[in-house]
C-alpha cells in the first residue's frame, strides 16, 4: 500500500454529524434501538485529535445533516424510509436545523472560526458549500472523522476521493451503532492498497502532527 504522509499544510479535519439527535441518550438514534454507546466511545479519541490540530493552527470543518423546518429539501424518498423526521423527539423535532438535537455535542462544539456545514444527505459534498471552502483553503487531504462509518463518513469518503482527495481515516475516531459495519467499513476504505483512502488511529494522527510541528 502506498503509505499516506499527512501534509499539514494541505490537510484539514473534517468531523462529520457528531450531532446530539445521534449520540445522545434519549436522542434519535437510541429511539431507533441503537446503542449509542458504539458512536460515543469516538467521543475521547476525537476531543484529542480536535485539540491537537486546532493546537497546530489547522482547519477544520464540522457538518451536520438535516433539513429545513418545511422540509423542502429532504427527497420524498428519503422521508419514506426514515419518517420520523421532522417529527418532535426529546430534543426538538428530529434532524431539523435550528433544533438542540439538530446541533453538535458539547465536548467537540465548533469555534466560531470553524465552518459548519450543513448537509441534507449523507455526503458532506451533495448540495454543500465544502468543495468552495476547501478550495479556498488550498486542501488536498482530508482526515476523516465522526459517524456513522459506514453511512455519512463512508459517502464523503467516496466523494472525496473522486473529486481527488487524499482521505485519512482514524479508526478510533469514527463508529457505527454496528460494530461489524464499522470493520467492514474501515476495510472497505483501505482495500486494494488504499482504494478510497487509508486508515490509521488517533494516537498515529497526534503523533505525526507532533512530529511535523
Amino acid at each position: 500500500m502506498v503509505p499516506f504522509h499527512l501534509d499539514p499544510g494541505r490537510a484539514a479535519l473534517l468531523v462529520i454529524d457528531m450531532q446530539r439527535d445521534f449520540l445522545l441518550p434519549g436522542g434519535f438514534g437510541e429511539s431507533l434501538g441503537n446503542d449509542v454507546s458504539q458512536l460515543r466511545r469516538t467521543i475521547e479519541p476525537l476531543a484529542a485529535v480536535l485539540q491537537a490540530w486546532r493546537a497546530a493552527g489547522l482547519p477544520v470543518i464540522h457538518t451536520r445533516e438535516g433539513h429545513r423546518p418545511d422540509l423542502s429539501d429532504c427527497p420524498p424518498a428519503k422521508l419514506r424510509r426514515a419518517p420520523d423526521i421532522g417529527r418532535p423527539g426529546q430534543f426538538g423535532r428530529i434532524l431539523i436545523r435550528g433544533e438542540y438535537g439538530h446541533d453538535i455535542i458539547d465536548e467537540l462544539a465548533p469555534r466560531p472560526d470553524e465552518p459548519v456545514v450543513d448537509k441534507p444527505g449523507k455526503g458532506a459534498f451533495y448540495a454543500t458549500d465544502l468543495s468552495d471552502i476547501l478550495e479556498k483553503l488550498a486542501v488536498t487531504q482530508l482526515v476523516v472523522t465522526g459517524v456513522t462509518t459506514e453511512v455519512c463518513v463512508h459517502t464523503t469518503v467516496r466523494e472525496a476521493n473522486d473529486r481527488g482527495y487524499e482521505c485519512l481515516v482514524p479508526a478510533d475516531c469514527v463508529g457505527s451503532y454496528f460494530p461489524s459495519f464499522h470493520q467492514v467499513g474501515l476495510e472497505m476504505i483501505a482495500a486494494q492498497g488504499g482504494i478510497f483512502g487509508w486508515v490509521a488511529d488517533s494516537a498515529s494522527v497526534i503523533a505525526s502532527l507532533g512530529a511535523k510541528r
